[in-house]
Parts: C-alpha cells; structure tokens; sequence
C-alpha cells in the first residue's frame, strides 16, 4: 500500500512539475505586461493637458452653408507655442483653440497663425494667454522602431483629448499620397487609432516625446494610420517662428531611385546613389555642370541612397550654402560644388500636393486600385518626374 501511494505522489509530481516550471517565465510576463500598460497610462496622462483642439471656420459651401474643420495640436513651448499640421489650418478664414485650464476645465484661448509649410505639412501657432502652459518634449523617430508601443492624443470626431494605443507599423512610407509629385516626408505607420480630427496631434513614445505628428488615415483600411515623423517639425519650425515660411534650398534637377531595373539600364553594378534625370536650364545644377544620367552618389561626404534624402538634404541647407556633391559619369568619379537658391515660387507651388488633405486629414484611397488610376504621378518611394519634383 505504500508502495502504491509512494508511486501515485510521485507520478502526480511529474505531471505538476512543468506546470510549476512554466509559473515563474509566466509571472514575469504578467509583470512586463503590467509595466508596459502602466508607462503608456503615464504618459497619457501626462501629456493630454499640452494637447489642444483646434476648430476652423471656412469659407461658405455653394449652398452657403457655414464650414467648419476639426483638428488637434500640442504646446511645445510655456509662451504658448503650438505644433500641428498645416492642412488643419491652410483653408481657414478664422479658428478657435481649445486647452484645458488649471482646473481642467475647457477653455478657449484666442490663437494667431506664426507660419505654416504646405510641403512638410507643419504649421506653428501662437496662443494668447499670460499663464505659463503645460508643454511637451520633441523627441525624435529614431526613437522608436518596429512594434513598438505609441500613444495617439487628439480630437477625433470633435471628441477632445482622445487617447488611442497601438504599435509602429511600419517606418519609411513614401508612397501613400497618389498623386504627390514631391514628398520630404517618410512617414510612420501605426494601428493606432487616427481619425478624422486626430490631426495634428501628437503620437508619443513611452517616454512621454513626441516621435511624430498624426497626419492622416486611409479610410478604406481600418488601422492603417500615418504620422509625420517630429524630426520634420523640428528643421522647420525656427523658420516658421522667425520668418512664417520655410526657406529651403533648391538646385533644379530631378532624381530618381537608382532601383535595381533602373541600375541595369545604367549598367551599375550596385543600387548607390540617385540618377539625375533632369536638369533645369540656368539653375545651379546645369551652371556647377551637373547632366542627365550623372549618379549622385554623396553629398557633403554623406552617402546617398534615395531620392527623398537627397531633396530633404538639400531643402536642409537652404539657399547660399555650398554642397559638395560626388558623383558618377559613365564610370568615372568626379566631386562638383553646387551652391542652392532659395525655392522659386513657382517650384514651390507646383511641388505642393494636387489634392491637400482635408482640415479632417482623410487620405484619397491608396493601393493598387489608386495606383492604376493615377499610375503616372503615384508616389514610388521618393522617385519624381519633372523638373519641378526634384531638389
């Protein structure tokens, strides 16, 4: 009989064992789980008193029905200085700003337009009030990667200090805007929820910064949200708080991608660099030499390696700044010193989106059906047709 009751305990303690075993990888898990719910509950508490609502009066619709926009934004300074996104506020005759008191009440406070840049899509306010102002720390993109957590704080519908939770997607999109003939924004993607009147917003990392700004949604997707990466917001704004414009560098040629196809028809035998594919009569690039077919393949002892990076290099340095930019043709090397204008206006404006993004930030449809019927102007990574797509 002891035997047999010897026997059962122990085969009982062999079944248990792997379930005893499993416990202590389990309660570490619930404790990372808990750690990770608790910072993004930390930072959404911490960071929704510096987000603000943005209400625009338009222009009447034929009908002569009064319009009205919703859009969010985020203090970054105590005077009362405020990010967001400059479709929000481009079509509007006046807006009102929204903030929460000390008290945490709502509270209107008069608001003047310092600047707005279309092509990056960053506006900068300034709030009237003489109390010093709840702000947040700009971070950078670099920050987060890949699945990691980020937290959305905006308006959405009108619903004031709205928080969503969801991962970075996916980093680098440059082709979600059909129809753009010129982007210096890769944005983020995340599954958090972005809406219409999320815009402007900030989406934070789990370190309370800003990491990006929420721009649009494609709202024949579900979880498919975009935002500006802050590092954008944060070349550009001196010049909109100095000057209310961006004033950037421009040289007249136009890039492309060197992909694969287009390395063989240059007979490359690697994809560095981008390919000129024009260059604009009396500009700086054809008076420093530069030809169609030539391979950029550094600037300023910075490789190159799309076409995006090379405009946002060079709108970077703004006009009168040299760049020594290295090159290849047919083969052989050659180094050239190009100094940038400032933008034509003209450039400029043609290089602004087709169709800007509503003051909702709703994005036309996106994918292979928008792709067909807009196959000519589609964004592809940062490549542009046209002399006016290029830096």
């Amino acid at each position: 009989m002891r035997r047999e009751w010897a026997a059962w305990v122990t085969a009982c303690g062999l079944v248990a064992a792997p379930a005893f075993a499993r416990a202590p990888g389990h309660e570490a898990k619930e404790r990372r789980v808990s750690a990770e719910r608790s910072a993004l509950v930390q930072v959404a508490r911490a960071s929704v008193p510096a987000v603000v609502s943005i209400t625009t009066q338009e222009k009447p619709d034929a009908a002569g029905e009064p319009q009205k926009g919703i859009g969010s934004g985020f203090i970054i300074s105590p005077d009362g200085y405020v990010l967001t996104a400059a479709h929000v506020v481009e079509d509007a005759e006046s807006f009102t700003v929204t903030l929460l008191d000390p008290r945490g009440w709502p509270e209107e406070v008069p608001a003047t337009l310092v600047g707005s840049d279309p092509l990056t899509d960053c506006a900068l306010l300034k709030l009237k009030t003489d109390r010093k102002l709840p702000t947040l720390v700009l971070g950078s993109a670099l920050d987060v990667d890949l699945a990691d957590w980020v937290v959305v704080i905006g308006s959405p519908y009108g619903l004031d200090r709205s928080v969503s939770v969801g991962v970075v997607s996916a980093k680098g999109r440059t082709d979600i805007i059909p129809g753009s003939r010129t982007s210096f924004v890769d944005f983020i993607q995340t599954d958090a929820a972005i809406n219409p009147g999320n815009s402007g917003g900030p989406m934070l990392g789990v370190d309370g910064k800003v990491v990006g700004i929420a721009n649009a949604v494609n709202t024949t997707g579900q979880g498919i949200g975009f935002a500006i990466p802050v590092d954008i917001a944060k070349a550009v704004v001196d010049d909109l708080r100095r000057y209310g414009q961006v004033r950037r560098g421009w040289l007249g040629l136009s890039v492309v991608d060197l992909t694969p196809d287009v390395a063989r028809t240059f007979g490359r035998p690697s994809y560095s660099g981008v390919v000129v594919s024009e260059v604009v009569t009396d500009s700086p690039a054809q008076r420093a030499g530069l030809r169609a077919g030539d391979i950029i393949l550094e600037v300023d002892r910075t490789p190159v390696q799309r076409a995006q990076a090379l405009r946002w290099k060079v709108a970077q340095t703004g006009p009168g700044s040299p760049l020594r930019v290295r090159i290849n043709r047919a083969g052989h090397p050659s180094l050239v010193a190009i100094v940038p204008v400032a933008m034509p206006a003209m450039v400029a404006k043609s290089a602004q989106r087709p169709f800007p993004l509503s003051p909702h930030g709703a994005l036309p449809p996106t994918g292979p059906e928008a792709a067909a019927g807009d196959r000519s102007e589609a964004g592809t990574g940062g490549s542009g047709a046209g002399p006016t797509s290029g830096p």
